[in-house]
């Protein structure tokens, strides 16, 4: 493993500890002693792959990084191929988002089963004291989106008087949020009400299963007698 070493404009790739020291002790402002050299040392011969900074002075710094490449030319096209390849994933994970928000909005209408875990504040009744708890809520309902989904499914934690509105809900593209359309072979022919309304629910009530399930640091509670509230 060969040594990249830079301080300011003075950069050079070292073979061996001989080529470090000659390129440190040409620059006036390092002065290089054995507690130098028994450090560089110590990184050398370390499996840290972590940048090395050895103090100069108050705010000054000679940088070390260790590398494969044979000489400065090889190093300086390595370290342009990395920052090329950092580009392009900041660019893959931009569009995945912006996938994932598509997919979220595009229109889908008909019934949904969708499941969201929420932090849920609750009271302790012995001390008084709130804690979040982990709390899992899945229900079936009607709706144009997955987006739309999600808002409703918010909407109605939002409104429930035994959930404290101090809780703490997760985004819809975040993992706890997920989401299955039901209506995929009736898509087609609902597809025309798409900018229509969601017709009232309330006589579908019977068909909306509404849960708490059970998990490790998860509260359970029966959310299935507020099935008809939530349809409406």
């Amino acid at each position: 493993m060969n040594l990249y070493v830079r301080y300011f404009d003075h950069e050079t790739l070292a073979t061996n500890m001989d080529e470090v020291v000659a390129f440190l002790s040409s620059i006036r402002e390092i002065k290089v002693d054995d507690s130098v050299i028994d450090r560089i040392l110590n990184f050398a011969d370390s499996n840290d792959m972590n940048p090395f900074r050895l103090k100069v002075s108050y705010s000054n710094y000679v940088l070390f990084l260790k590398t494969e490449a044979k000489d400065l030319a090889e190093f300086k096209y390595l370290e342009k191929m990395r920052k090329e390849q950092r580009s392009d994933n900041r660019i893959t994970m931009a569009d995945r988002k912006r996938t994932q928000m598509e997919m979220l909005n595009e229109p889908h209408i008909g019934w949904y089963e969708s499941s969201l875990t929420f932090k849920r504040v609750v009271q302790n009744p012995d001390t008084g004291k709130c804690q979040y708890v982990d709390t899992f809520f899945k229900v079936r309902l009607k709706a144009k989106s997955a987006m739309d989904a999600y808002n409703r499914i918010i909407e109605h934690l939002q409104n429930r008087q035994d959930v404290d509105p101090r809780s703490q809900f997760p985004s819809a593209k975040s993992s706890n949020f997920e989401y299955t359309f039901l209506d995929a072979e009736r898509e087609a022919a609902e597809r025309a009400a798409a900018e229509q309304p969601s017709e009232p629910l309330a006589e579908q009530a019977a068909q909306i299963a509404s849960e708490m399930e059970n998990g490790e640091n998860t509260e359970t509670q029966n959310f299935d007698k507020e099935a008809a509230e939530f349809a409406q």
